[in-house]
C-alpha cells in the first residue's frame, strides 16, 4: 500500500449528499474486472452519456480535475453496500484523499485499508473548499500535521484515529500494522508453549522465521 504523508493538487467538487457504492462502481463490474481496471468505470452513472461518451459538465471530465487526487464530497459519501472494490475504483481514478461532512461506515473503514485518506470536515468547511478550488486550484492534505492547507492559505484542521494514521503513514493495512510486533508476538508465543504445552500439540520448538 502507498503510504500517505502529503497529498497536494486539484480537489474536484462533487457536493451530491448520498453518492453510495453502487454510484462509485456499479454492481455488474465486482467479478467481471480485476482491481486495476476498475478506475475507468468509476461512478460511470454520472461521468459517461447514455452513448457512452464523456458527460462534458461531470466535474472529473473538466479538463482541470482530470486525475485529481482530492475529492470535496457531500455528506453520505460511500454509503450502500460494502464494497471494498468502490474504494479501489476511487483509487484507479487517481484519488487519494476524500474530504467529506460524513461517510457510510464501511466505506470509510475500507478506505484506512487501501491507502485512501478518508477526512470528515463540516459541510460549511467543505463547502468553502469547494468554492476556492472551483478552478482548479490545489489543496495540501498534511496527514503528519493533520491539517489541510487551502488556497488562501488558511488552515483546516483534521482528526483521524491514531492507529489508523499511522497505518497510513506507513502504508500500512491492519494486518501489516500487527506484524510490525512480530518480535512480541513470537515472546508470547514461546512463554505460551512453556505455561500451556497442552494448548501447542506438536509444536517442540519456537518458529525463528
Amino acid at each position: 500500500m502507498q503510504p500517505f504523508t502529503v497529498v497536494t493538487g486539484p480537489a474536484a467538487p462533487l457536493l451530491r449528499a448520498n453518492i453510495d457504492t453502487d454510484v462509485i462502481i456499479r454492481i455488474e463490474h465486482l467479478t467481471m474486472l480485476s482491481r486495476k481496471e476498475l478506475g475507468r468505470y468509476a461512478m460511470e452513472v454520472l461521468r459517461y452519456l447514455p452513448d457512452g461518451s464523456e458527460d462534458p459538465s461531470f466535474i472529473l471530465n473538466q479538463p482541470a480535475f482530470r486525475g485529481a487526487p482530492i475529492l470535496l464530497a457531500g455528506p453520505n459519501f460511500g454509503c450502500g453496500s460494502s464494497r471494498e472494490h468502490a474504494v479501489w475504483a476511487l483509487q484507479g481514478a487517481g484519488l487519494r484523499c476524500v474530504i467529506a461532512p460524513s461517510f457510510g461506515d464501511i466505506f470509510y473503514a475500507n478506505c484506512f485499508q487501501n491507502g485512501v485518506l478518508p477526512i470528515r470536515l463540516p459541510l460549511d468547511v467543505v463547502q468553502d473548499l469547494a468554492a476556492q478550488c472551483a478552478r482548479g486550484e490545489a489543496l495540501s492534505v498534511d496527514l503528519q500535521a493533520c491539517v489541510i492547507t487551502a488556497p488562501d492559505g488558511r488552515l483546516a484542521p483534521f482528526l483521524v484515529d491514531a492507529r489508523r494514521r499511522e497505518m497510513m503513514l506507513h502504508g500500512l493495512d491492519e494486518i501489516g500494522l500487527t506484524l510490525t510486533d512480530t518480535a512480541r508476538i513470537r515472546a508470547w508465543q514461546a512463554a505460551d508453549r512453556l505455561s500451556r504445552p497442552w494448548a501447542w500439540p506438536g509444536a517442540a520448538t519456537v518458529p525463528t522465521a
